[in-house]
């Protein structure tokens, strides 16, 4: 049944006339008799009570007017919830971020981004890179940020460019250093995030390169957490010196050296399929703010 039917029956039951009904719709009066009697062919029934006079609703009629209007009123809210999200009226913006991101950038990039489009709405999710990667690619998150990898597959853009330092309680013995190497920590206790977190891999992987498996301690998702386990001398760990500046408790950081234990993040978005016009907007919209933080 053609929708554009429907819409032609719904107006000649409100003209109550073939003829002024055909033009409103701006078609001939015999094309607009010939679709009626093509949807009363397909239904099976009469439609109108026909006479010289005007024409009436038969019972099947007015079951089909019922129902066509309900359409024809969903087909409308339909088109305008669409227009909406094409002229970026609404939408909905779904974003994974790492508990290692300062949070503050991107609640402020949300903030600018509502004041300009109050209509639209956002999703946040707070996890580590690889369950943020595995959404962003699987369509569950429109976008997120990352710690880089080589095997990364979505489209995106590296906003900040770390290194990873040691964090240690100021009663540890190697508080006083003013640099150490990786291999100096082969006997230390170490506290890291767990399996979900990119930086884990890269802490492994640095660790096996010097020759040793770091023996881990205690594992979280909580930076806060990490935090305390850490000013309480449980262990040491490996954070990006932008992460562990804003740290409180009494903490010591200290550069890795030879080698330089690179840490970057990126901003990433699936490859290759649909995004709507407010993620496409808002991808937009992220990435000159970004460019904008890196060159400031």
């Amino acid at each position: 049944m053609d929708i554009k039917h429907l819409q032609y029956f719904l107006e000649v039951s409100k003209t109550e006339n073939f003829t002024q009904a055909a033009e409103n719709l701006y078609i001939t009066q015999p094309a607009l008799s010939r679709i009626v009697k093509t949807l009363e062919s397909d239904l099976g029934v009469a439609l109108f009570h026909r006479s010289r006079k005007k024409i009436t609703l038969t019972d099947a009629g007015k079951v089909l007017h019922m129902h066509a209007s309900k359409i024809a009123d969903q087909i409308t809210e339909m088109e305008q919830e669409i227009d909406q999200i094409r002229t970026l009226k609404t939408g909905h913006v779904r974003i994974g971020l790492p508990t290692v991101v300062n949070s503050f950038f991107f609640s402020q990039l949300i903030a600018d981004f509502h004041h300009r489009y109050p209509g639209v709405t956002f999703h946040l999710e707070e996890n580590g890179s690889k369950v943020i990667e595995e959404k962003v690619l699987d369509g569950e998150l429109d976008c997120g940020v990352v710690v880089l990898n080589n095997h990364l597959t979505a489209d995106y853009y590296t906003f900040v460019e770390d290194n990873l330092n040691l964090v240690v309680s100021n009663q540890h013995p190697l508080a006083i250093e003013h640099q150490i190497q990786i291999q100096d920590l082969k006997d230390q206790s170490f506290i890291m995030f767990n399996q979900d977190f990119e930086s884990r891999n890269i802490i492994i992987q640095a660790c096996k390169n010097a020759g040793f498996e770091p023996k881990i301690v205690s594992e979280t998702s909580q930076i806060d957490f990490l935090e305390e386990m850490v000013a309480t001398n449980l262990g040491v760990t490996l954070l990006p010196d932008s992460t562990s500046q804003s740290f409180t408790k009494n903490i010591e950081r200290i550069p890795i050296v030879n080698p330089i234990i690179s840490w970057n993040l990126a901003f990433i978005w699936k490859k290759e399929t649909y995004l709507s016009q407010i993620n496409k907007q808002f991808i937009t919209f992220t990435k000159e703010k970004l460019i904008k933080q890196k060159e400031d």
